[in-house]
């Protein structure tokens, strides 16, 4: 155990560099007109079948697009197959609150967050990516940097030999606590051009004081190389994991086309500059 002392600056780094306030970010986001707002609400769902439970069931394909293939051990497989809540689901913060739909997102991921104001942005990536790991029993890849030093902590000399789930999710808790935005940003690698986007990858700022990111769950391409993209996010305070609508292109969302100068979700804006990836 770390003495308390340390423990308090520590946490206050994760608060303080972590996911941006929703009335910072608000001038950060592209300023969609009312119209703009309801077509998308009206014309918006073109591509959701309420009845599926999970992305790859959920969220259909514009014509001419064809979701990439993956093993049943890749990280893609896994991500296209996280379980949803049903479709009129609203997320919800770690205390039980209700975060309101204001057009954010369209679905929410079903996984427990805990009951502690953890799970924010980077840690829903990092959480991701550990359940995956962690459900290919990969224990030795399960590893994060701390802001701190930079350093990793992994799983293996955190739980002992003790794999089971309470310990699992102990160890995500003392990660969120300890990591974030800023260390998660330097730790990824960085991906050239968004014409290389992977299933997994990320769009992240580390921020001055605070970032943001998000998580391609989805991906899918067409005969010409095009590439769309789902984005899903945790924000501040922690909350579930959501599948974001795209405000930009009412004719296109939920789906993304990332080979822009800008990349404008509701709560944030990315540069192709921010894309990042775990291999």
């Amino acid at each position: 155990m770390r003495p308390l002392s340390i423990l308090i600056p520590l946490f206050s780094c994760q608060i303080f560099l972590g996911c941006g306030q929703p009335n910072i970010t608000a001038s950060k986001t592209q300023a969609i007109d009312s119209a703009s707002k309801e077509a998308i609400r009206t014309n918006g769902n073109q591509f959701i079948d309420p009845n599926g439970m999970t992305v790859r069931s959920r969220f259909l394909l514009p014509e001419g697009f064809k979701r990439l293939q993956y093993k049943a051990d890749a990280f893609g497989n896994f991500l296209e197959n996280l379980p949803l809540y049903p479709i009129d689901r609203e997320v919800h913060y770690y205390n039980g609150k209700i975060k309101p739909r204001q057009n954010i997102y369209n679905s929410v991921v079903k996984l427990d967050i805990g009951k502690r104001d953890l799970h924010q942005c980077a840690d829903a990536v990092m959480r991701l990516r550990a359940d995956y790991l962690y459900g290919q029993k990969r224990y030795k890849d399960i590893k994060f940097n701390f802001l701190s030093d930079g350093k990793p902590r992994a799983y293996t000399n955190y739980a002992k030999g003790d794999y089971s789930y309470p310990t699992y999710w102990k160890y995500l808790e003392y990660i969120f606590a300890y990591a974030n935005t800023a260390s998660l940003h330097d730790e990824l690698h960085h991906v050239k051009t968004t014409q290389e986007v992977k299933i997994g990858d990320t769009f992240i700022q580390k921020g001055s004081p605070i970032g943001h990111a998000v998580i391609v769950v989805d991906l899918a391409k067409d005969n010409s190389g095009k590439t769309i993209v789902l984005l899903a996010q945790s924000y501040m305070p922690a909350q579930d994991i959501q599948i974001l609508n795209n405000w930009n292109d009412s004719k296109l969302s939920p789906w993304y086309d990332i080979d822009q100068d800008l990349i404008k979700t509701p709560e944030w804006t990315f540069y192709p500059k921010n894309l990042k990836t775990w291999e």
